[in-house]
């Protein structure tokens, strides 16, 4: 769930980034409560962190994790702070704010300083900070700051150690080149073929005869209940509403009407378009000369093609759209000609005009009386859509003040329809095949995000049109189920977990008849098991890989970074078994197909080189000025985050 932030904060530019700014990342983005966070950990403000002569207090610990996992829910809003730290977000946060500390002391020690005017700098480039003109507001900086418990000295200490770990990191990566000779390894790496074999030695032939007893079941379900924990369910009750429900809507009054018609006059009044057919010429002599031609019957595209020049369409177009375009007196000379007429030639901006009318489109005007009817059809939609709007807002209101679903549904005569069990992505439990309905698309999140069963809300489905009133009804929060429902496939769970021990012994059996020299097959019909399937044979290419994408098996990717000769084992997921891998053959790329991919290849390992020099400098760092962590104290903000989560 977290690769995206863990990649990020170990790339060149994401670690210079977030050694600088992960206590500001809540600003720069506008999202979370620091000062919240800061209020729950302000009784345990103590070090967690000692790195030099600087401390990493829990508070400003508890302040990047908060930032940071706000920053991930704009792209997973259901991302919680328990998921975040179970994936090591708050231990990376660390690391990424040690490092921080190390450099800018390093720096401190070094004569590497970020002036005043650099960090003013940045803070005028970050837009949380900026004014409706786009500019550095001193106002929006001190209200936000004030806001999320900061100070403009904490701010500016974070951003100016940020500055310093730029000009200490950047240096160790710029210029960085692998050598012609491990890049030309790397890239006949991605043509080359293989030949070797896999096999499986399947849990489910080792399982032993004895079935296990309900006191192995029940031990083995007590320690793998997460195992069997079933989603978080819930039930939603909705009901929609349009227009229809507004009980009487007024008609628009005859000085309503007058006034909108006198407000579109110009929609109303007379008007004409028309299509020309336009040709440029360079002088007045040429046009002239074109003319006569038409005038005597050649037609206008005839005379232009015989020239080497083209006729331009344009339109249909108003007049004053031609004065727009053109000017005043090729617009005049246009629209004062009679369809058919060919008029010039008019000096335009490009050279001399020769215009054809090729047709009229003239629409007589609407009194007031022709144009009530669309005039009270517009009325009516607006005064709908504003009194709907409006009585949305009644409803939010009532619910504001305690009123149920049940009861804004009775007052409006709606018909409340209430959801199987749903989980989060949608999904009816217990019914892969089926979905939520799709009038819940927009508020599932919204659901799932709240405390309990009971709080109703109003959501725009159709903007100014559809309405949706809802709640959750019912909340079941993930659990395994009681383990008399699941007794058998707990305990052929336990079976399989007995059969692949007996399977990863047979497996480690067979490694050893393969060091000793014996053939895969051999060493496996050696076991004595009639049910293990036979062993595939395989030769393949890194293109095949390729081909695969993301769903390459986890034998076929061990396959792959194994050594010429050796023999390796693997687990197979699920207790299911364990494989054997072979690798008998590498057989090298062709060097001729190989040179296409040198200047990307080399770009691209030359990039992770530099990335490799950055990590390695900042570890040398740390290592220089001396780290010192307190578990406990982490563990404690460990505790706070997820308990206030």
């Amino acid at each position: 769930m977290l690769n995206l932030f863990r990649s990020f904060m170990h790339s060149k530019i994401g670690a210079v980034i977030a050694l600088g700014f992960l206590v500001l990342i809540a600003l720069a983005f506008a999202a979370g409560d620091v000062a919240g966070m800061r209020s729950s950990l302000s009784g345990s403000d103590g070090r967690v962190a000692t790195v030099g002569k600087r401390a990493i207090t829990a508070s400003e610990l508890g302040q990047a994790a908060t930032g940071a996992l706000e920053t991930l829910k704009r792209d997973n809003p259901r991302l919680t702070m328990k998921d975040f730290i179970a994936s090591a977000g708050l231990s990376t946060v660390l690391d990424q704010s040690i490092d921080r500390a190390a450099l800018a002391e390093f720096g401190e020690r070094h004569g590497v300083i970020a002036s005043d005017r650099l960090i003013d700098s940045e803070i005028a480039k970050i837009p949380a900070f900026q004014g409706p003109d786009g500019k550095f507001s001193d106002n929006a900086y001190k209200a936000l700051l004030a806001q999320r418990g900061l100070t403009d000295a904490t701010v500016r200490r974070e951003l100016g150690d940020g500055l310093i770990a730029r000009q200490l990191l950047t240096p160790a990566a710029f210029g960085a080149r692998m050598p012609n000779a491990l890049v030309t390894r790397y890239a006949a790496a991605q043509f080359e073929k293989r030949a070797g074999a896999v096999a499986l030695l399947p849990a489910a032939a080792f399982v032993p005869a004895a079935p296990p007893s309900d006191a192995e079941v029940t031990a083995f379900f007590n320690t793998n209940r997460a195992r069997y924990t079933l989603p978080e369910r819930r039930a939603v009750r909705f009901a929609l509403f349009n227009e229809a429900a507004l009980k009487s809507v007024p008609q628009p009054t005859d000085a309503e009407i007058a006034t909108r018609y006198n407000l579109n006059k110009a929609a109303f009044g007379p008007s004409e378009t028309r299509r020309l057919s336009q040709l440029v010429l360079p002088t007045e002599a040429a046009a002239r000369a074109v003319l006569a031609e038409v005038t005597g019957g050649k037609t206008l595209e005839a005379s232009a093609a015989a020239k080497g020049l083209a006729v331009a369409k344009i339109g249909p177009v108003s007049r004053s759209a031609m004065v727009t375009q053109s000017s005043e007196a090729i617009a005049a000379a246009a629209f004062g000609a009679a369809q058919g007429k060919t008029i010039g030639p008019v000096r335009g901006p490009l050279g001399w005009l020769l215009v054809r009318v090729d047709a009229v489109d003239a629409k007589p005007g609407k009194t007031l009386d022709q144009a009530r009817e669309e005039i009270t059809t517009t009325l009516v939609a607006e005064k709908r859509r504003a009194a709907l709007t409006e009585f949305s807002a009644k409803i939010e209101d009532e619910f504001d003040n305690g009123a149920s679903l049940g009861d804004v549904a009775k007052e409006l005569g709606l018909t409340i329809t209430e959801t199987a069990p749903l989980t989060a992505d949608g999904q009816i439990f217990g019914a892969p095949d089926q979905k939520a309905p799709a009038e819940l698309a927009r508020v599932l999140g919204t659901a799932f995000a709240m405390e309990r069963e009971g709080q109703p809300q109003l959501a725009e489905i159709e903007p100014g049109k559809t309405f949706l009133v809802f709640d959750v009804s019912r909340i079941v929060a993930a659990a395994p189920p009681p383990l008399a429902q699941i007794k058998a496939q707990v305990a052929n769970d336990l079976a399989l977990r007995k059969g692949a021990a007996q399977a990863k012994a047979a497996a480690e059996k067979v490694l050893a008849e393969l060091k000793r020299g014996k053939e895969l097959g051999a060493a496996i019909s050696g076991l004595g098991v009639a049910q293990i399937p036979p062993v595939n044979r395989i030769e393949l290419g890194r293109e095949d890989l390729a081909r695969l994408g993301q769903t390459v098996p986890p034998p076929l990717a061990l396959f792959f970074s194994m050594a010429q000769g050796s023999a390796k084992l693997l687990a197979a997921p699920n207790d299911r078994g364990w494989y054997v891998v072979s690798l008998a053959k590498i057989v090298p790329g062709d060097l001729a197909r190989i040179a296409p991919l040198m200047p990307a290849a080399t770009r691209e390992l030359s990039g992770q080189t530099g990335r490799e020099y950055s990590a390695q400098l900042r570890a040398a760092i740390r290592q220089d000025i001396g780290v010192k962590r307190n578990q406990g104290g982490i563990d404690a903000v460990s505790r706070r985050l997820v308990g206030g989560n």
